[in-house]
């Protein structure tokens, strides 16, 4: 790599405590090369969501705290939606059509009104990791960071959660993110898998009741449930 080449450190960037349950699972070459290929990208192209964001989940729901997992594709691509949580986006920004399914199932599951915002921070402070199985994506590109890396660095977020000794809800949505249910092997956890809420996909996830699911499952296990009418932090 020349030396005036990008450098970008991910496992500096994590949380201490996510670092420390992450590095056992991750190979450090593919780590590195992962490395090299964000940063520049983040140096030569526009890339979502912004660096200072990637690791957003993360730095909002420390490992020991997850109680549910949501995992999503990749992150919007168009400008100002993307803050680093799956599905979310920030306050004032209009509610994606994935969002607004999500919002909706919602609504039938538990009879929560429709949120005034599309901001999930609320649900990742209750211990909702809301993460994507690629981290970063070209503007107006969906896709366009996949197979680069992050499918690995997402797989060990799993398999830490699954060697946790409480119980975590994986809630895998799409045939994407439901590819990830082998991950989790500890007949402790509970996996939850639905259609995409994309209005592309018309069935599949409009009915599935996870959210209900997800609370019985913790209740299950003697763990406090999630208010996911608390959804804006």
């Amino acid at each position: 790599m020349p030396d005036d080449a990008p450098t970008l450190d991910l496992l500096a960037l994590l949380p201490e405590d996510w670092r420390a349950v992450l590095t056992p699972h991750l190979d450090p070459a593919r780590t590195a090369a992962l490395a090299e290929f964000v940063a520049g990208e983040y140096a030569t192209r526009t890339v979502y969501p912004p660096v200072e964001d990637l690791f957003s989940a993360y730095r909002l729901c420390a490992p020991a705290d997850c109680r549910v997992l949501i995992l999503g594709q990749d992150p919007y691509h168009k400008a100002g939606q993307a803050h680093g949580l799956s599905f979310s986006v920030r306050e004032g920004v209009s509610v994606p059509p994935s969002l607004r399914n999500v919002f909706k199932e919602l609504g039938e599951d538990l009879g929560v009104p429709k949120p005034s915002s599309g901001n999930l921070s609320g649900w990742a402070a209750q211990g909702v990791l809301l993460l994507n199985a690629v981290l970063t994506v070209r503007e107006a590109t969906p896709g366009s960071h996949a197979n680069r890396g992050w499918e690995e660095f997402t797989d060990a977020t799993i398999r830490a959660l699954d060697a946790m000794g409480s119980r975590v809800v994986f809630l895998l949505w799409g045939g994407y993110a439901r590819k990830k249910a082998a991950l989790v092997t500890n007949p402790q956890h509970v996996v939850l898998e639905a259609g995409h809420p994309s209005p592309m996909n018309p069935r599949g996830f409009l009915g599935s009741r996870p959210f209900s699911a997800a609370n019985k499952a913790l209740a299950d296990a003697g763990l406090p449930t999630i208010d996911w009418e608390r959804s804006a932090g």
